[in-house]
């Protein structure tokens, strides 16, 4: 019975990773700095599934939540860096803090997981890194600039990972949706989303991060995932577009509606 560890995994796309897995017969761990939904999540979803307080941004955290979780399900084939957080607005009326927070969760937090990680990985039958990354990691989005910049972090550290320890057997993917009907792009003030729309779901989001886990490791087996159609079209036409042709259709993508 294989085990997966989810960060951020009380609500959103976490939880609907988090019971899409227990469903297919997984262990499943629920971590998240919000314990009282983790619990209430892990309660719902029965027996093989385990909550925990995770703090991403506190390498200690992860030390001690991963240590708890080895423990209880035998082994960790399967870590999910999922934890992130959004904020909107033009760069120079976000508060500096609320970019650090941005960058600390986003980026330290997914440096901390697979760092804290790896040797439970490196002793797993099986072992899978999955990082949700983003569309905004395709070409930096206006209005999202901290959030975008994490993004395009979580992408590098994906793509690095995925190459060094490849000597160890573990292959780190990434899946990068476009925008998601969860609260975190509520109110989102972003010319973006009111031209692109928010289509997919959580569940689109879980269901893509388990075709990853199960996809069979080739040479030809991608590192970067698009969630969607819009996500698909755009990574792909980011891949042959001039470099001034990505910039002017995200200008045009990023016009706010008056």
């Amino acid at each position: 019975m294989h085990s997966i560890f989810i960060s951020g995994a009380a609500q959103g796309i976490g939880a609907a990773i988090a019971t899409l897995f227990y469903q297919r017969g997984y262990k499943v761990g629920i971590y998240d700095i919000n314990l009282p939904a983790a619990q209430t999540l892990a309660q719902n979803l029965g027996a093989w599934a385990k909550a925990g307080l995770l703090d991403v941004s506190d390498y200690g955290q992860w030390q001690q939540a991963l240590s708890e979780f080895h423990a209880w399900a035998g082994e960790i084939n399967v870590l999910v860096n999922n934890a992130g957080i959004l904020y909107s607005g033009t760069f120079e009326q976000t508060d500096i803090a609320a970019h650090h927070r941005t960058i600390d969760i986003n980026v330290k937090g997914m440096l901390n997981g697979c760092h804290a990680a790896l040797p439970y990985l490196q002793q797993a039958s099986f072992a899978r890194v999955i990082n949700l990354s983003s569309a905004s990691a395709i070409y930096g989005q206006p209005d999202l600039v901290s959030y975008s910049a994490s993004k395009f972090a979580v992408r590098g550290l994906t793509e690095a990972l995925d190459i060094e320890w490849q000597k160890y057997g573990i292959r780190v993917l990434d899946v990068m949706p476009l925008f998601v009907q969860t609260a975190m792009v509520k109110d989102m003030d972003a010319g973006s989303i009111q031209n692109m729309g928010v289509h997919l779901s959580a569940d689109d989001v879980a269901l893509q991060v388990y075709q990853q886990v199960q996809v069979k490791d080739t040479i030809f087996t991608p590192t970067h995932h698009p969630v969607g159609i819009k996500s698909k079209i755009l990574f792909s036409l980011s891949k042959v577009s001039p470099q001034f042709v990505n910039r002017m259709s995200n200008i045009f993508l990023a016009k706010r509606n008056k």
